[in-house]
């Protein structure tokens, strides 16, 4: 439920933009009626009618996120306040300037952005990050934490120019297939594929260990 809940935004996105590419006189029209006056110019065309959409639907899916868990009293990760922070700035240019380019930035942005914030913290401040997030849950050793922090700023840093890579040689409709299932397909396999290689270094949980007869 809650991997639903993380992903809700973008499953929106991709939904409201492929209703859109489907629908794109109506897209168009129903955008420049509603929407018109955060557009410059106050008309919306038949090419950015879908991601501009999509990008609205985005930032309303992310609001509603945050004003859900306010409302429950549940905590808001860094990381949402993070998304809705790029996805305010990079999607309201978007829509402004009637120019996708800025959204498909949001990608890269986060990924560098992680990327960096992994480098910093081990380099100045001798901080694991990842060690920080996941040290309760995995016992390893300090070689094999920091082989992890290095191998996930390399996938950031490799990522984040994938995104922009597609964003900028393939139509904005592939870049949205690729922001769904490739980026998300991507990070699957990394995942499964650390876990492979941390298998091999995990060590026994002492407190289940002193549990046994």
């Amino acid at each position: 439920m809650k991997l639903l809940f993380d992903f809700l935004p973008i499953i929106l996105f991709f939904g409201a933009f492929k209703y859109g590419e489907g629908h794109a006189a109506w897209a168009a029209r129903f955008a420049t009626e509603h929407f018109g006056f955060m557009v410059s110019g106050g008309v919306v065309g038949i090419e950015e009618a879908p991601v501009l959409l999509g990008t609205v639907v985005a930032i309303v899916a992310t609001c509603a996120q945050i004003a859900y868990l306010l409302a429950r009293r549940r905590k808001v990760d860094m990381i949402l306040w993070i998304t809705f922070g790029i996805v305010v700035v990079l999607g309201g240019a978007t829509i402004w300037f009637h120019n996708p380019d800025f959204i498909k930035w949001k990608l890269t942005v986060l990924y560098w952005g992680s990327g960096i914030a992994f480098w910093v913290s081990q380099t100045f401040f001798g901080k694991n990050l990842l060690q920080a997030l996941m040290g309760e849950q995995l016992i390893l050793p300090a070689k094999v934490w920091q082989r992890l922090n290095v191998l996930w700023i390399a996938f950031y840093a490799a990522m984040g120019l994938l995104n922009l890579y597609v964003a900028y040689n393939y139509s904005t409709s592939a870049w949205a297939n690729f922001k769904v299932f490739g980026a998300t397909g991507l990070m699957l396999v990394f995942m499964i594929a650390q876990g492979f290689y941390v298998s091999r270094y995990l060590e026994p949980d002492p407190a289940s260990e002193t549990k046994q007869p």
